[in-house]
């Protein structure tokens, strides 16, 4: 029997664990400074949960066992649980800013035997409130993690799922999702041999196109029909626009593409996606929106309650920053090797470590030695790890310092 980890799945060594929780600290860091908690939700939930009132499929949820109640499920994102633990649990539901850091879990596409299935996540919810100033804040605050980072060459897409779902309405009913579809995927071709009249086909192809300087789409937007919500997101728009621009050193890099869906269909309002172009190839960094309709479906009553959130990719923010400077390249070292001469001088070298480790304010790591080396492959070892400061200690007790 081979010993492997099955298809989809990976071990993480040391280095990239590293790497990745420092990527992890510094975006934690961020969303502290602007007021999130920390929130931890379990990774299994029912299903019917998981599913978000059929907004995520159920073909992507990696499904355990049936047990009375119903059958469980690993989540494969962590709004929809941050969603019903914060209706039934929280006492009171004013404004809620919540962050987390977390694996997810999803099932291939059907055909894509062996790709991933389990992902690192960081990112935030902010509930119960409502408005371009919510909104700004949602995009502001993505945007500080992201320089903070150091991540470069990145650009935010900006969407309106409503205002998306606004300017089909005035296509057949039947013809609707089929037209969504080829806006999502950008498919141009099959939108074209879609069944309808001239003038709805020049339509149909305009909003495919509506991508570009947001005040050149919205400009193109204001001239077509719009019903009172699509009016409604397109001051939306305008407004979360000028404020984020108006609050930022310098102008956002968005790019409004009102053809952007994202995976998960439970987005109402604005939806985003940050993405970066790194040695030719294209990362989603972090993806959100909002949903006005989602915190509902966990709530007794009903009650429905607005909410936003995003979240980033940490694998793929890993990859943009691999050749960064700030990323670290080796696994941070042991401050101290702490080696017995001799077999009697064991215990007071565990002691002597032991007070190294306690002695100080800051975490000390300390290593003993545990084999009997040479004085020169206990010092090539150390060089090797990076370890500056090492304490020789004799059988009597006596302490010898060496500084490499």
């Amino acid at each position: 029997m081979i010993h492997q980890a099955p298809a989809g799945a990976r071990d993480l060594l040391p280095l990239e664990v590293a790497q990745k929780s420092w990527i992890n600290d510094r975006l934690q860091e961020v969303f502290q400074r602007w007021g999130y908690k920390r929130i931890v939700t379990s990774t299994i939930e029912w299903v019917d949960t998981l599913m978000a009132g059929g907004a995520i499929q159920p073909s992507t949820v990696i499904q355990l066992q049936n047990i009375g109640e119903g059958r469980l499920g690993l989540r494969p994102e962590l709004t929809a649980s941050i969603a019903r633990a914060a209706v039934n649990r929280l006492t009171t539901k004013t404004i809620q800013r919540l962050c987390y850091r977390a694996n997810v879990f999803r099932n291939p596409p059907q055909g894509h035997h062996g790709r991933q299935l389990e992902f690192y996540q960081a990112g935030v919810e902010l509930l119960f409130t409502d408005g371009v100033l919510a909104d700004a804040e949602t995009l502001l605050l993505l945007t500080d993690c992201l320089e903070y980072l150091g991540v470069e060459s990145w650009q935010l897409l900006l969407g309106d799922a409503g205002l998306t779902r606004s300017l089909l309405t005035v296509f057949p009913d039947h013809l609707q999702s089929d037209i969504l579809n080829c806006i999502a995927n950008l498919d141009r071709v099959t939108l074209e041999n879609l069944p309808l009249e001239s003038e709805l086909k020049n339509r149909a192809l305009l909003v495919f196109d509506l991508r570009g300087n947001p005040l050149e789409v919205l400009e193109k937007v204001t001239k077509l029909e719009l019903d009172d919500n699509g009016k409604k997101s397109v001051n939306h728009l305008q407004s979360l626009i000028e404020l984020v621009n108006y609050n930022s050193e310098k102008i956002l890099p968005i790019t409004l593409d009102l053809s952007l869906i994202q995976t998960f269909n439970y987005y109402t309002g604005i939806v985003f996606e940050a993405v970066s172009i790194t040695e030719n190839k294209s990362y989603v960094l972090g993806q959100g929106g909002r949903y006005n309709q989602l915190l509902s479906l966990y709530h007794p009553q009903k009650q429905i309650y607005p909410g936003i959130g995003f979240s980033f990719n940490i694998e793929d923010l890993h990859s943009c920053l691999l050749n960064s400077p700030n990323l670290p390249k080796i696994t941070p070292p042991s401050d101290w090797l702490v080696i017995p001469e001799s077999s009697s001088a064991v215990k007071q070298a565990f002691n002597y470590a032991q007070k190294l480790r306690k002695n100080s304010e800051k975490i000390v790591k300390v290593e003993i030695d545990l084999e009997s080396r040479t004085p020169e492959e206990i010092k090539n070892y150390a060089k090797n790890e990076g370890i500056l400061s090492l304490a020789w200690i004799s059988e009597n007790g006596t302490i010898n310092i060496e500084n490499l």
